[in-house]
């Protein structure tokens, strides 16, 4: 399916791209989203004609994530959980986890989709650095500490 991609999109393109891409990812992800938009020949003028509009909207989101980036950029956060004495944690940190701390710290724009665990749940104590993506063009890294709670 071609689609017109109404904000940048890794990995797909940028702002006002005309990209072909699975159905699927399409249906169930991009046009809900309100990323991208079936790329029909109304759709394209439709487009052309707000292209200026969407430019500054997307201006304006990459401003307000680059200005939270800055102060989240190089935080420590630390999260308590019961852990053993070998340091195992009975459990794990999950994204939703490092959000929570997150919004505890004072950043409620943070979403749990935006931050990057590559190797899975956290599971043991110690200290992580952990990638959130605020933006497609601003990526952060925070370190999470965790700190086990003997029970």
């Amino acid at each position: 399916m071609e689609v017109i991609l109404l904000e940048k999109v890794p990995g797909k393109g940028n702002l006002g791209d005309i990209v072909r891409v699975r159905d699927g990812h399409a249906r169930n992800w991009l046009i809900p989203q309100k990323m991208a938009r079936r790329a029909t020949a109304a759709a394209k003028q439709e487009f052309e004609a707000r292209r200026a509009e969407l430019e500054k909207i997307q201006a304006e989101k990459l401003a307000a994530a680059q200005s939270v980036g800055e102060r989240l950029s190089g935080q420590q956060v630390k999260i308590l959980q019961k852990a053993g004495v070998d340091g195992r944690l009975f459990g794990s940190v999950t994204s939703a986890d490092i959000v929570e701390a997150l919004r505890k710290a004072g950043f409620d724009t943070v979403e749990k989709a935006q931050v990057r665990l590559p190797a899975g749940p956290l599971k043991a104590v110690g200290e992580y650095s952990v990638q959130v993506a605020l933006h497609a063009d601003v990526v952060t890294d925070v370190t999470i500490v965790i700190e086990g709670d003997i029970a």
